[in-house]
């Protein structure tokens, strides 16, 4: 068995983390497209040490686009020169007239919205995204709302049996992705979808929605027609 590797080299940046995550994916600086796929790259690499794949990823990575462009030092400097400049240029200064707006009412009206209105909003959105699209697309899916255990923390709101595996689903509105630090998967949330997928065999998809219309409708359906054709197979 091959020894597991517990020593981190992860920097932390303290209270400065929020805003540095929050403008990093609100830009998408570090995103596929930009720093190529990170993490199928390190599982392709499986390195044994931080160097081993530091320079595995600088030999391999390549930008995620129509005519992709291999990643240097020199990208990876230029983009955290462009993270500096949209935090100084726009972000604080936005951020800044927040603060300087918000009222003590506005924050008993926010629990009050996110506990009530917000939940029931949410409950009616998840209906709808899989009622009304997913099982018509689908039929031969059998979808279900999760348990509570699986639902945890809002990990997992449906699944998708194919046969006698699942895939998951997270539905979310697309004003997820503009909270303070963006929505980005946690590294519970991902070793919850790890333990998804273990148990159940299916990927986790994480869904936006602007009411009842999924954002990339299109690329979401491929993507959940690949993994069912996958779990079939």
């Amino acid at each position: 068995m091959a020894k597991k590797i517990t020593k981190k080299v992860a920097k932390t940046f303290g209270k400065k983390e929020k805003v540095l995550n929050y403008a990093s994916n609100t830009y998408q600086l570090t995103r596929p497209k930009k720093v190529g796929a990170v993490m199928a790259l390190i599982r392709d690499c499986q390195p044994k040490s931080f160097q081993e794949w530091e320079k595995f990823y600088f030999e391999k990575a390549f930008t995620k686009t129509k005519e992709p462009t291999k990643v240097t030092k020199e990208i990876l400097t230029e983009l955290g020169f462009r993270l500096y400049e949209k935090i100084t240029q726009t972000v604080i200064p936005e951020w800044t007239e927040a603060f300087g707006q918000i009222t003590k009412d506005d924050c008993v009206e926010f629990i009050y919205e996110v506990t009530i209105h917000r939940t029931y909003d949410g409950f009616i959105r998840e209906k709808s995204v899989v009622n009304d699209n997913l099982s018509k697309r689908f039929p031969n899916v059998r979808f279900e709302e999760s348990e509570p255990e699986l639902d945890h923390s809002g990990d997992i709101d449906y699944l998708g049996w194919v046969g006698e595996r699942a895939f998951g689903l997270q539905i979310k509105p697309i004003t997820a992705q503009a909270n303070f630090g963006n929505y980005s998967v946690s590294e519970r949330m991902k070793k919850s979808f790890d333990e998804f997928t273990e148990n159940f065999g299916g990927r986790v998809f994480i869904i936006f929605c602007e009411k009842e219309r999924i954002k990339d409708e299109g690329q979401v359906i491929v993507q959940i027609q690949n993994e069912i054709e996958r779990l079939r197979n």
